[in-house]
């Protein structure tokens, strides 16, 4: 089984604050200038009544974009909860059967994950593409794989057990676990900040790839698309995103073997 460490941009369901790859002004309430006022009548000499007093504008009320607060737990207990149910066997061959299993204490719903990667696994631009290889997700029985969304301390202890060091910040693929780091679950990365449903397809798509026996790639040229197995944390490398192993017309992406 090929052992592989998913690194899914730099460095971006509690604990553990983060805020820094959210985009820079949104941070910042939208500045609210004072409200103008008219200039006030001034009375003449044989005035004999003062002039009315302006009605200031009000102030606005500034509008703010509600920014979702987001924490992350660093620790989790390693205890995992099975998204309930299965899906149909997708893809041709014998299919493998994966759950797809969070961490104890996390706020993502185990059902909502498993949808998401259902979609992922089944659609044509993915792994079942190659003609060969089928998923079907079971919540019971015999299992070939284990998809895991847990803490970064989660991630790190089981990912070191296989000789991986994720550092807190990545995923990794091995002997038959998937285990996704949950601050890349729920951030992505700076390339992907603003689509982070496409960057949970990159991960789930590259990991599995390791689990099917594929190894790391590099950038195949300036401006084409980035491999799914390329490990676009580190870099896009003149790239353009992409998240699939194939595209629309059944062919493969890659690019050279990554040194």
């Amino acid at each position: 089984m090929a052992v592989g460490l998913a690194a899914l941009g730099t460095l971006g369901v509690v604990g553990f604050s983060v805020v820094a790859w959210l985009p820079a002004d949104a941070k910042h309430s939208p500045t609210v200038t004072d409200a103008v006022t008219g200039a006030g009548h001034t009375p003449t000499a044989s005035s004999t009544s003062r002039a009315p007093k302006p009605t200031p504008k009000p102030t606005p009320t500034p509008s703010r974009t509600k920014e979702p607060s987001i924490t992350i737990p660093q620790h989790g207990p390693g205890t995992y909860v099975t998204a309930p149910g299965g899906s149909a066997v997708v893809g041709k061959g014998k299919a493998f059967r994966y759950t797809v299993e969070v961490e104890n204490g996390i706020d993502v719903s185990p059902a909502e994950a498993a949808k998401e990667v259902e979609r992922i696994l089944a659609d044509p631009r993915g792994w079942t593409a190659d003609g060969h290889s089928a998923f079907q997700r079971v919540s019971s029985g015999p299992v070939d794989l284990h998809i895991r969304i847990a803490t970064p301390d989660t991630v790190d202890t089981n990912c070191l057990q296989h000789g991986l060091d994720t550092g807190g910040e990545y995923n990794c693929s091995a002997d038959g676990d998937v285990m996704v780091n949950l601050k890349r679950w729920v951030l992505a990365t700076p390339v992907y900040a603003k689509d982070v449903p496409s960057y949970r397809a990159l991960i789930i798509n590259h990991e599995v790839g390791h689990f099917l026996g594929h190894g790391h790639v590099t950038c195949p040229g300036k401006g084409k698309p980035a491999p799914a197995m390329m490990q676009q944390i580190k870099g896009m490398l003149g790239c353009v995103p992409n998240v699939w192993p194939y595209d629309t017309e059944g062919r493969l992406i890659t690019g050279p073997a990554a040194p």
